[in-house]
């Protein structure tokens, strides 16, 4: 069955926090100063973002592949990037994560409400 234009909003970014990978890079984007070497001097983790770098540092990933997965977390709309020099920063985007779980309560709540009615 094709995927309409609803369920599509839903289906990228879940199928982006499927790999557990880029799901804990979220979860550590969450906190960025507890999880990433802060220097306020260069950048604002929680206006900026996290350098792509510290990201690969700390999942031990090569650099490609840390950026393949940032790539994907951010066409799925929950990461954004910046640019600073030639290094490329992550930072979530708070706005659209809550958007998909209003939407992911009300898919999922739709439906599971309509499995329990007689």
């Amino acid at each position: 069955m094709p995927v309409t234009g609803d369920l599509a909003t839903l289906i990228e970014p879940l199928k982006a926090l499927a790999n557990p990978v880029r799901f804990q890079v979220l979860q550590w984007l969450r906190e960025p100063e507890e999880h990433f070497p802060v220097d306020p001097a260069v950048t604002d983790p929680r206006e900026v973002g996290v350098c792509v770098s510290h990201i690969q540092a700390k999942t031990g990933l090569a650099q490609s592949t840390v950026s393949a997965y940032m790539a994907v977390l951010e066409r799925a709309g929950l990461v954004r990037s910046t640019r600073v020099g030639k290094w490329t920063h992550y930072r979530r985007d708070e706005e659209r994560i809550a958007l998909l779980v209003e939407e992911l309560k009300r898919e999922v709540g739709a439906r599971a409400g309509d499995l329990l009615s007689p």
